[in-house]
């Protein structure tokens, strides 16, 4: 047991007194929301459960058998393939390898929006491939510039749907278009757009268009606890281009990236997709959107730049005032250019964005005293 020198020992309820978690009361950057009761329950029931393992902790398994079906009814797809990652940045890693994995050239590029997560980054400098960055046109992909830099050597064409610093959506069928044309995959991230979009008339999914692998995270807008990612494949052949043998697991295989995996994240994007898929999530996105749109006009209505909110989340320009927002207590982001981000995420309620409009009232107030 760690004690402090000349002090009692350091006792569980004296660490958890020490490190509290993070309230979500004044969260507004984040893509991570307080998970659902139901989804909390049965992560804690599955907390010590090891889907990497399917052999042996085989009701696990089956409930991760479970999830990847509802993400494939939230995306569109009948029979899909896949399982329970880690996060959107595995998810996506994890579609660049099949990518690569499949492709004969020596020298395989990826293609993507300037949108793109981070993670293709990383993906590109651990998998050895190029990555070629298109320009965006009205926050989305522009079609032109991907078709100028998708060749014979391209393995993959990523489009984005629900972009994270403006909640955009690339044009998916054209794109999946392009890379069919171009003997590549096509793969889309709905890491956070996954369980807001089934509900807007958006063109995205697998039924859209001939995706062949996406990202929807369940640990985002659908209220599961965190970790809780997922990776969607058309069909089980791109699976197996993940495939490792495991000859000294009950399992003969592995096609996840990470080994060993907690089943609380299973269990719990299993639990909250079947509480409230499809109504419940429905009545959020439309709960959350509203919330975007409110605070959308009443930062216009002020005299900010806003980006015009098609998803719930809103980029503000307000200038040097995030620094003194944050020291109210804001826990607030900005995009690369500079405004604010405000994702209307299940914890952000009306009542906290008035809150957030007032302090930046009084500040504009302090500011003409």
């Amino acid at each position: 047991m760690t004690t402090d020198k000349g002090a009692a020992p350091l006792t569980a309820d004296r660490v958890m007194q020490r490190a509290e978690p993070q309230e979500f009361s004044r969260v507004l950057s984040s893509m991570c929301t307080e998970p659902h009761p139901t989804a909390r329950a049965a992560a804690e029931r599955f907390l010590a459960t090891n889907p990497g393992d399917p052999g042996t902790y085989e009701s696990v398994a089956a409930l991760e058998r479970t999830a990847v079906d509802l993400l494939g009814q939230v995306a569109g797809l009948r029979d899909p393939a896949g399982y329970v990652a880690s996060g959107g940045t595995e998810a996506n890693v994890q579609a660049v390898r099949i990518a690569r994995n499949r492709a004969a050239t020596r020298d395989p590029n990826v293609v993507a929006p300037a949108s793109a997560h981070f993670s293709f980054r990383k993906a590109a400098d651990v998998l050895g491939v190029e990555l070629r960055t298109a320009p965006l046109a009205g926050y989305r992909a522009d079609l032109e510039a991907v078709a100028e830099l998708v060749d014979d050597d391209t393995v993959l064409v990523v489009g984005v749907a629900g972009s994270t610093e403006y909640g955009r959506v690339d044009p998916i069928p054209a794109m999946a278009e392009m890379a069919s044309d171009a003997g590549a995959l096509c793969h889309v991230d709905a890491a956070w757009g996954g369980f807001v979009l089934p509900f807007t008339d958006h063109d995205w999914d697998f039924s859209d268009a001939p995706v062949d692998t996406m990202t929807v995270d369940p640990h985002k807008m659908g209220q599961a606890a965190v970790p809780a990612g997922g990776l969607l494949t058309r069909g089980p052949e791109l699976l197996d281009e993940l495939a490792v043998d495991t000859p000294y697991l009950e399992s003969t295989s592995q096609v996840t990236l990470t080994g060993t995996r907690s089943g609380a994240g299973v269990a719990s994007a299993v639990a909250v997709m079947e509480e409230l898929w499809p109504d419940g999530y429905e009545a959020e996105y439309r709960r959350s959107q509203a919330n975007a749109d409110w605070l959308a006009a009443e930062l216009r209505s002020r005299g900010y730049d806003v980006v015009e909110p098609v998803l719930p989340l809103v980029a503000a320009d307000l200038g040097d005032r995030i620094a003194a927002l944050r020291e109210r207590g804001w826990r607030l982001s900005p995009t690369e250019a500079g405004e604010a981000r405000v994702v209307c995420m299940p914890h952000v309620t009306r009542a906290m964005l008035r809150e957030f409009v007032a302090d930046l009232d009084d500040l504009d107030d302090g500011r003409r005293r």
